[in-house]
C-alpha cells in the first residue's frame, strides 16, 4: 500500500510540475505576444502621427472644397503633396539665392561708383581750378546723348505701347534690366571713351 501510496506521491509531484510550467510556457507566450502588439500599435501611432503632422505643416494638403471636408486624405495623397510642396521649395529657394547673388552684384557696382565719386569729388577739392572751363558745353552735350541714345536702343526695342497698363509695365521691367549700375556704369565708360577719342 505504501509503495502503491508512493508512487502515486510521485505521479501527482510530476504531473503539478508540468502543469506548472505549462502554465509559465503559455504566461511566457502572452507576454511576448502582448509585448508585439504594443510595438506594433505605437509603430502605427507613430506612423498615424507622422501623417497628420505632415498634413498640418504641408499647406496644399489643406481641405479646400467644404463638400469633401469629411473625407480623409489618403496616405499617398498626403506623401505627394508633399514631394510637390519640397520641390516648389527647393525651386523658390533657388530663386531666391539668384536674387541674392544679383543684388550682391548690384551693391559692389554701387561699392565701386562710390569710390569713383568720393576719387572725383577729393581730386576737385585738391584742385578746384584744374580742368575748369576745359570742357565745353557741346561736349558736355554730346556725352549726354551718346549715353541717352545707349540707353534708348534697349527701351525702344523693350517697350510696347499697346496700352498705358503695358506700357507701365514694361518701363518698370526695362528699368529692373537695364538700368542696373553697373549696366550704366558700362555704358557711361563707354561714352567716355568714345568721347575721349574723339578729342584726342
Amino acid at each position: 500500500v505504501d509503495a502503491a501510496y508512493g508512487d502515486n506521491g510521485l505521479d501527482s509531484d510530476d504531473e503539478d510540475s508540468d502543469y506548472h510550467q505549462e502554465s509559465y510556457k503559455e504566461s511566457y507566450k502572452d507576454k511576448r505576444r502582448r509585448a508585439h502588439t504594443q510595438a506594433e500599435q505605437k509603430r502605427r501611432d507613430a506612423i498615424k502621427k507622422g501623417y497628420n503632422d505632415l498634413q498640418a505643416i504641408v499647406p496644399t494638403c489643406e481641405q479646400q472644397d467644404f463638400s469633401i471636408s469629411s473625407q480623409k486624405l489618403s496616405k499617398a495623397i498626403v506623401l505627394q503633396k508633399t514631394i510637390d510642396y519640397i520641390q516648389f521649395l527647393h525651386k523658390e529657394k533657388k530663386k531666391q539665392e539668384e536674387e541674392v547673388a544679383t543684388l550682391r552684384k548690384d551693391v559692389m557696382a554701387l561699392k565701386i561708383m562710390k569710390v569713383n565719386y568720393e576719387q572725383i569729388v577729393k581730386a576737385h577739392q585738391d584742385n578746384p581750378n584744374e580742368g575748369k572751363n576745359q570742357i565745353s558745353d557741346e561736349v558736355k552735350f554730346n556725352v549726354f546723348q551718346g549715353i541717352m541714345d545707349s540707353l534708348f536702343q534697349s527701351f525702344n526695342a523693350s517697350i510696347s505701347v499697346t496700352s498705358f497698363q503695358e506700357l507701365s509695365a514694361c518701363v518698370f521691367s526695362w528699368i529692373e534690366e537695364h538700368c542696373k549700375p553697373q549696366t550704366l556704369r558700362d555704358v557711361v565708360i563707354g561714352v567716355l571713351h568714345k568721347v575721349k577719342s574723339q578729342l584726342y
